[in-house]
């Protein structure tokens, strides 16, 4: 069951094995007013999200039992759309790709700073209260098709909402608000993901796959989101404005 405390923000997931790293993730979010479960092994973790409903859940990639992509495999497929934190080895960049690609919303590479992962936490359930609030529309960035609303971190396309995760929509605005401009690969990574150093390019690859994907009528030769060989990408209007 979740551990309560006064003022819940939120009620947060955390499945990781080390029993220490377990314990000072739930420590520090219950310090800053989450409600948390611990869980050590990925067995009884589709069971416990059906039953508890988290707000979030963060979780480790290498688990007793099932592990960390198959989980967040099996979520996506039973339609259960819970922000998903995973947390990786330094070394696991196939696995940080694979989780992106099959639904996690962000990752952190171990070893991390506490308030790293806090932080980005907020600002995932910060997005998602904001939707859910239903915050009163005001008027929209307009770029072409699209419209951006910075209030709710909601971006149309066409007047079509477009289901983005947090990341996918802040690399979506930030290709908006330089419409035309190239977009170096290590900007994008430093902007985004503040740790350019150590994410493998392909992360950001897999996130531009992925709103091409949403926005684009042949994902493989794209109207808007170009890439420019050697240097990065950028967003271009096309031809159906």
């Amino acid at each position: 069951m979740f551990k309560e405390v006064r003022h819940i923000k939120g009620r947060i997931m955390v499945v990781d094995d080390e029993e220490k790293l377990n314990r000072l993730i739930t420590y520090n979010l219950e310090k800053e007013g989450f409600a948390t479960t611990s869980v050590l092994d990925g067995d009884n973790v589709m069971n416990l999200v059906r039953l508890q409903r988290p707000d979030l859940i963060i979780l480790d990639l290498m688990l007793p039992g099932r592990d960390g992509l198959e989980l967040c495999r099996e979520m996506r497929k039973a339609n259960i759309k819970t922000p998903i934190i995973m947390l990786t080895a330094r070394d696991d960049e196939i696995d940080k790709v694979l989780g992106l690609e099959l639904g996690a919303d962000d990752y952190v590479t171990k070893p991390f700073s506490v308030r790293e992962l806090i932080a980005r936490v907020k600002a995932i359930l910060r997005r998602n209260q904001q939707i859910e609030e239903g915050t009163e529309l005001t008027q929209p960035v307009k770029v072409g098709s699209f419209a951006i609303y910075p209030e709710r971190y909601e971006i149309y396309f066409k007047d079509k909402l477009l289901d983005l995760t947090l990341k996918e929509y802040e690399l979506l605005e930030i290709l908006l608000r330089n419409k035309g401009k190239v977009l170096k690969r290590d900007y994008l990574l430093q902007v985004l993901w503040d740790y350019a150093d150590s994410v493998n390019t392909r992360v950001l690859d897999v996130h531009i796959s992925k709103l091409r994907d949403k926005i684009e009528e042949d994902a493989r030769n794209p109207r808007h989101i170009k890439t420019v060989r050697g240097l990065g990408y950028k967003f271009e209007e096309g031809d159906d404005v």
